[in-house]
């Protein structure tokens, strides 16, 4: 229950406050670590146990270290380790830091100004942005939006439910390491592939349960949804990650339109599997429809997760 109310707490205070960017944040802090050991360690013959025992380190570091700090603190003042947790739990999610960042492509391009919108752009996605057209960067922006309510709200959630603060910043930690060393290059594919199959793991469920609540925000009738269901579940198997689809194809369905198809990462072309059918074209208000969807399903999640602690509780 203490859990449960913490995550409430967390929720509001990143919906206010957000994660500005001066202000200290744990994900720096793993991302300083993880690069470190990937400069001192991704090197000779055993580059996937380095990688392996660098993510395993960093993860120990973080549970034990949160794990003590919240127990000294809930011993010295019950309200004190309440709020700090609330706090630590905060910094795990990232409801408003994705809609601002979406909100800053879509204001240019509902402008017309292509310019501004593939520079904002360019600060929340990999891929090359200079040349892409107005429905490229809604493209863009909707299937970050989509694959990042999984992994920036939803799944450090679902952690948070099952351990608290500390579990949930492992899972950033996780996160974090996969998004600095878990690329399939030359370079770090070895030293990183740890990090990139614990990704796949945790947010596993997350993504599912993810996937099924966005079909919940549509009014659709029973037929209609069932038909939804096994569309999502086909186009979730196309995409080349295990998860992110999930969250893709649920917005793909839920906005009749189709993602996926040709991107271009520093000149190299790469071609993602095209989810949902292409009845309406994509348009700017679509990245506004997406953001409703997040914040629909974040809402969904909590009170789901609220719901069943409180049911486990009275058992």
């Amino acid at each position: 229950m203490i859990a449960s109310l913490t995550i409430v707490l967390a929720y509001y205070i990143d919906l206010i406050v957000g994660d500005p960017p001066k202000w200290p944040h744990p994900v720096k802090l793993f991302g300083h670590f993880i690069n470190f050991c990937e400069r001192r360690f991704n090197q000779g013959r055993l580059k996937r146990l380095s990688g392996m025992l660098s993510l395993i380190s960093l993860l120990i570091i973080v549970y034990f270290f949160t794990v003590f700090l919240l127990s000294y603190l809930y011993k010295v003042d019950f309200i004190f380790g309440f709020i700090i947790e609330s706090i630590l739990i905060a910094t795990t999610i990232s409801q408003k830091g994705l809609k601002q960042a979406a909100i800053l492509v879509y204001q240019p391009l509902k402008n017309n100004n292509l310019v501004k919108a593939r520079e904002k752009l360019s600060w929340i996605v990999g891929r090359d942005t200079v040349n892409l057209s107005e429905k490229e960067i809604t493209r863009a922006t909707v299937e970050t939006v989509a694959e990042n309510t999984t992994d920036g709200i939803t799944a450090p959630l679902f952690w948070a439910f099952i351990g608290g603060a500390p579990l949930a910043l492992v899972y950033r930690a996780i996160n974090t390491c996969d998004s600095v060393v878990g690329y399939k290059t030359d370079e770090l594919q070895a030293f990183g592939w740890a990090s990139a199959r614990l990704d796949d793991l945790v947010n596993w469920i997350p993504a599912r349960i993810t996937g099924l609540l966005m079909l919940l925000t549509t009014k659709s009738s029973l037929r209609n949804y069932k038909a939804n269901l096994l569309s999502l579940i086909e186009n979730a198997k196309k995409h080349k990650s295990p998860n992110s689809g999930w969250n893709e194809a649920a917005v793909a369905i839920i906005l009749s339109v189709q993602l996926g198809g040709i991107n271009t990462y520093k000149g190299k072309i790469s071609k993602a599997p095209l989810l949902g059918k292409p009845i309406n074209e994509l348009a700017a208000d679509d990245i506004i429809k997406t953001i409703h969807i997040m914040n629909r399903v974040t809402k969904l999640f909590i009170i789901g997760g609220v719901v069943i602690v409180i049911a486990f509780t009275w058992l």
